[in-house]
Parts: C-alpha cells; sequence; structure tokens
C-alpha cells in the first residue's frame, strides 16, 4: 500500500524543484525527504528521481505518481475540511506562504491573533516570491497563499483557485537627499527618463511593472543595481545610487537621506487571499482571510499622504 506522507514528499519535490526547498516546504530535513523518497522507491520497485547536475528530475513514473498524489491529497483536505466544518472551530495545520514584504509586514501579527484565539489552529508560513503563490496553491502544495499584482499586470487566477481581496498597496517614488525631485510635491511618470533606477532582479514582478511602466511612458529605463529585498534598495538609494518605485508593505522608516515623493499617478499593487475552490468551506481559511482584510484595515500607510518635504538651503 502506497503511504501518503511519502506520495506527499514526492509531491513536494515535483513542486519546489529541489530536495532542499521540499524539505523548507514541509518543515522536515532534506535527509528525511530523501528517506522518505528512498522508502518510495522500494515499495513501488521503482527509480522516481535521478541525478541532473546538482539537482534531481523525476522520471516519468515519478510524473504519473506526482498525479495520484495529488488526487489523494485532494481527498483527505475536503475530509479534513468536513470534520473541521463539524467541529465549527478552526483546527489543524495551515500551510500559507507570502512574498516576502507581506511575510514582514502584515503575517506577524495575523499569525500572532490566530495562534492566540484559536489555539488548535497549527498556521505555518513560507516565504514564496509572488509569481509562485498560485502554482503553489493550485497543486496544493499550500492552503492558501498572499499574492499581488499591480495595475498593468493582473494576477492570473487559474481553474480551481479562488481568491479574496486584501487591500490595496501604494508605491512612492524614494530618491536621495540631493536630487532634484527631493523638493517636488509629485512627478509625473513622463518625467523619469534619464534616471539611474535600482530595482528588484528581472523575473520579479515589481522589476517587470518598473520596466513596463516607464517603457509605457516612453522611456527605455537605465537599471543599475538591482537586489532581492527592498531595505537594500532602500540603502542604495540612500548611497545615492539611483531611485527606486517601492511599495510601503513591510518597507519601514525611511533612512536619513532618502526622500519620498509621490508619483503621478500613484502606483498601486493589490493584494489577494488564494486558495483552492471549495476551501474556504474550511473555518481555518474563513477565518485567515477575516484577520488578513482586518490587519490590513488597520495599517496606518494604506491611503495617500503629503510627501516628505527636505530643505533646499533657499529662503
Amino acid at each position: 500500500m502506497l503511504d501518503l506522507q511519502r506520495l506527499r514528499a514526492l509531491h513536494a519535490v515535483s513542486v519546489h524543484g529541489t530536495v532542499g526547498r521540499a524539505a523548507a516546504a514541509l518543515g522536515y530535513t532534506p535527509s528525511a525527504v530523501s528517506q522518505q523518497i528512498a522508502k518510495l522507491e522500494r515499495e513501488t520497485r521503482t527509480v522516481l528521481l535521478e541525478r541532473e547536475g546538482r539537482g534531481v528530475r523525476l522520471t516519468a513514473e515519478a510524473r504519473q505518481l506526482v498525479v495520484t498524489a495529488q488526487q489523494l491529497m485532494a481527498i483527505v483536505e475536503r475530509a479534513e475540511t468536513d470534520l473541521e466544518r463539524r467541529r465549527g472551530l478552526p483546527s489543524g495545520r495551515l500551510t500559507l506562504a507570502a512574498f516576502p514584504s507581506a511575510a514582514r509586514g502584515l503575517l506577524p501579527g495575523v499569525l500572532a491573533e490566530l495562534a492566540r484565539r484559536h489555539p488548535a489552529l497549527d498556521a505555518r508560513l513560507t516565504e514564496v516570491d509572488p509569481h509562485l503563490s498560485v502554482d503553489l496553491v493550485a497543486k496544493g502544495a499550500v492552503d492558501l497563499a498572499v499574492a499581488h499584482d499591480w495595475d498593468i499586470a493582473p494576477l492570473p487566477a487559474p481553474a480551481g483557485v479562488e481568491q479574496a481581496v486584501i487591500g490595496d498597496d501604494l508605491c512612492d517614488l524614494l530618491v536621495p537627499a540631493g536630487h532634484p525631485f527631493a523638493g517636488r510635491a509629485a512627478v509625473r511618470r513622463e518625467e523619469l527618463g534619464g534616471e539611474r533606477w535600482v530595482c528588484q532582479p528581472p523575473g520579479r514582478v515589481c522589476h517587470d511593472w518598473l520596466v513596463r511602466t516607464l517603457r509605457a511612458a516612453g522611456h527605455e529605463p537605465d537599471l543599475v543595481h538591482t537586489a532581492e529585498e527592498n531595505p537594500t534598495l532602500v540603502a542604495l538609494v540612500a548611497a545615492g545610487l539611483g531611485i527606486a518605485l517601492i511599495p510601503r508593505l513591510g518597507r519601514g522608516p525611511l533612512p536619513e537621506g532618502v526622500v519620498e515623493v509621490r508619483l503621478d499617478p500613484l502606483p498601486v499593487r493589490r493584494l489577494y487571499a488564494l486558495w483552492r475552490e471549495g476551501a474556504a468551506r474550511r473555518p481555518a481559511i474563513a477565518e485567515t482571510v477575516r484577520a488578513l482584510q482586518a490587519h490590513w484595515g488597520e495599517r496606518a500607510d494604506t491611503g495617500p499622504r503629503e510627501p516628505e518635504r527636505v530643505s533646499t538651503g533657499q529662503a
């Protein structure tokens, strides 16, 4: 008889691409995941993983088992949802994924509230890039994800995945204190030509949005520095190495030497909670979505504000 936990381990490797990342998502060590798959290979008398460079690839037989694993996991999920609904209270394990600034700026308060109000609920967070979130939910790798899109780059919504809006995150232009924009009330997108930019690496949603926005305004962006984390980008701006467009969520206080200027029109990214179709019947999902929306509404930086002013040395 096939062991469900071993099938889960194989499924996680197929979703995350490596044994190490699968182990991190499952809360196991890489050695434990490798052992689970080795036992599954003995049970099925089939080679499931093959070495490929420094990683692994699934064999054709493994890919077929992954399909079966996903079907069985869906059945188990429905059974767990029905039991939780009968109890009427959020309980059991709930796996969440969120992009870095949401994991830093929103989820800690949400997770603390859930732990305080629902001690029978075991919520566990994994930080992921937003473009991976929808696929992780669709494949059953996580129960709920927090993702975002931009006004010119809508979030895809595949069949079988439902979503609810959490709120809108505003984005500001950050410039060094000595920059000509620093004393301005607002800057239009058409004025951004010829600037040196710091931004996230290619393939990230924020990077792609910046490039598309500047090109739509008639400018070819000069991307001089890239970094994964927003605090690093802010530090590069503080050093006078470029300007940046950075959302408010999870950004934290700006250091000395960095000025926030409003960009006109104001860039907005919308945050969503995503889950598999029908899982909203599970009290844990419904309560987590409620908590996400409530905590978003309590944040102090969700609306437009007057731009920061700096002295120009003139009377």
